[in-house]
């Protein structure tokens, strides 16, 4: 299989509250595949982790899934159980991004979206062949995560710190998506992403 084969692969990344999955499900609109990592993690934590973070974290089993309240007492500001969450954990999230990219090589899919929001967080390489970060004005992003069920300041500020400033994954982006226009604007800048990529490939 060559390299034409495969779908060109673009990364989606953006600090919280900037509107990654908007964007997403504007990708989807447009029938382009997307693998959504916090999705697949979801997905591991009611399934095929469950036996094995059980043996590591057994206090984080509630009714045979993974609680992520409970686990995140475990790991939150312990770094020696982080380590051991993602050494768990990463190599199975990182098989199911595998085995969709090989669904949409399969597929003979043109273009395939990674959704991954910690994507130069991690330190980890991915398949990608571009990225695109989403972002906003701070007071739009507060604004936006402050709205959401369970968060307040001090959890916006404690994630925020987690997180690479915005003005820096967006130096290191080949696409960025201001998600503080109006939709029609943002599925504009979404459609030129989509045909700069498939130009890419077709060269």
């Amino acid at each position: 299989m060559t390299s034409a084969d495969k779908p060109v692969v673009l990364g989606l990344t953006g600090s919280i509250a900037t509107g990654k999955s908007t964007v997403a499900g504007m990708f989807a609109k447009r029938n382009i595949p997307i693998y959504d990592a916090d999705k697949a993690v979801h997905e591991l934590y009611a399934g095929e982790a469950v036996a094995a973070m059980g043996n590591l974290f057994p206090d984080a089993i509630v009714d045979g899934k993974i609680d992520r309240a409970a686990l995140s007492k475990k790991v939150l500001g312990q770094p020696e159980n982080l380590a051991k969450l993602e050494a768990l954990i990463h190599p199975m999230v990182q098989q199911k991004m595998h085995d969709f990219l090989d669904q949409a090589t399969e597929n003979k899919e043109k273009l395939a979206i990674l959704e991954i929001p910690l994507l130069f967080e991690t330190g980890k390489s991915y398949p990608t062949d571009f990225i695109a970060v989403t972002f906003c004005a701070p007071d739009i992003q507060k604004q936006r995560a402050l709205a959401r069920q369970g968060m307040n300041e001090q959890k916006f500020e404690a994630i925020l710190a987690r997180q690479m400033p915005q003005s820096e994954k967006r130096k290191r982006a080949d696409f960025e998506i201001d998600t503080g226009t109006s939709l029609e604007q943002t599925q504009s800048a979404v459609d030129e992403i989509i045909k700069a990529c498939l130009a890419a490939k077709a060269d």
